[in-house]
């Protein structure tokens, strides 16, 4: 990181301050893996902050819908989502690390928001090879050479994989519920029954009828996801609604479905991502810098901070960020967040 890293920082402080004053958020995320409470939990939170009107660009197959912030010349930072949720996980965020210098891209995965598909005739594919290739297809199409990548669930496997996979792409990580990256090998493994009953919507997405009620039901579905993987976290049904309406898109069901369904060898993916694949099926080590994350109240399943620690073999530390934070952990305590990623990008 060039040795502005300090006014970023700052930079970054001063603007939590002052969104601390506005809006009664909690403080900014320590450094050298020290935990804190995050009071971003307290109450019923308002929904605040709204994205500059969205870009749109060609990306591979995709016509990928995507918020920008921050100076053009800045080091890239790209935020990226997880399921059921979509962009606004970040839309507290990425003001902050604007602030601090960054250009911010933060898009909707493919079958997300006003992210689509060029050709009907494309199979809507969710394995996490294909997403990982949207990812590097957008940077190739916004000219970004390296960047930071930073993501929670599906965004932090994603982040995983270009990591490991293609590590001249990537600066730095941020990664919440850390080492993410799994074969389909390992997914036919069954698990004590106790941890097999955490991914009870992965078995639902296996039938027919768990297709047919995610189609008809997906705003209550994912309301159910949120309220189970963030247990503490008290959102207001504005801020819900705000983030349902990318379910709206119309394969966001098929790509749901195919993801969870390849996870446990139920479904097959595409020949054209064969080489990643096996790059994926070999759980490699990642050796980009790295700040893991986890929220001391994450409802989801996630793996324990030291069964992965060894998996990533650069410079690394893990936060716990505490004060009920659960899965949706940049939305929950954007300032923790945004500071990691500053942190990350200075270890670089």
């Amino acid at each position: 990181m060039p040795q502005n890293i300090n006014h970023r920082r700052r930079d970054l402080l001063s603007l939590a301050a002052a969104t601390l004053a506005a809006t009664q958020f909690g403080g900014i995320g320590p450094s050298k893996g020290e935990t804190q409470s995050d009071k971003a939990t307290t109450g019923v939170r308002a929904s605040v902050g709204t994205f500059a009107p969205l870009k749109q660009v060609e990306a591979g197959l995709l016509n990928v819908g995507y918020a920008e912030a921050g100076p053009p010349d800045g080091p890239a930072v790209i935020l990226l989502h997880g399921w059921p949720y979509d962009i606004h996980s970040f839309v507290e965020v990425t003001p902050l690390l604007a602030q601090a210098g960054y250009r911010v891209i933060v898009p909707y995965l493919r079958g997300y928001g006003t992210t689509h598909f060029l050709s009907n005739d494309t199979f809507r594919n969710g394995q996490p090879a294909a997403i990982a290739a949207d990812i590097v297809s957008l940077m190739d199409a916004l000219k970004i050479e390296r960047a930071t990548l930073a993501g929670f669930d599906w965004g932090a496997r994603t982040a995983n994989i270009i990591a490991a996979a293609f590590p001249e792409r990537c600066r730095a990580m941020v990664s919440v519920s850390g080492y993410l990256i799994s074969s389909q090998e390992s997914g036919r493994t069954p698990l004590p029954p106790s941890a097999e009953l955490q991914w009870w919507y992965q078995f639902y997405f296996a039938t027919d009828r768990g297709r047919e009620g995610y189609e008809k039901y997906r705003s209550d579905f994912s309301k159910l996801i949120w309220k189970t993987a963030s247990p503490q976290w008290k959102f207001d049904d504005e801020t819900f609604d705000r983030t349902a309406r990318s379910f709206e898109n119309p394969d966001h069901v098929a790509i749901v479905i195919h993801n969870y369904r390849w996870r446990i060898a139920l479904a097959q993916g595409e020949a054209r991502y064969a080489n990643l694949d096996k790059i994926i099926a070999s759980t490699p080590a990642i050796s980009v810098p790295t700040i893991t994350m986890e929220g001391d109240a994450n409802g989801a399943p996630h793996p324990a901070a030291a069964a992965y620690a060894k998996r990533f073999s650069g410079k690394y530390e893990h936060r716990e960020i505490r004060g009920g934070v659960g899965h949706n952990l940049p939305q929950e305590a954007p300032q923790a967040f945004a500071a990691a990623v500053i942190d990350a990008d200075a270890m670089a």
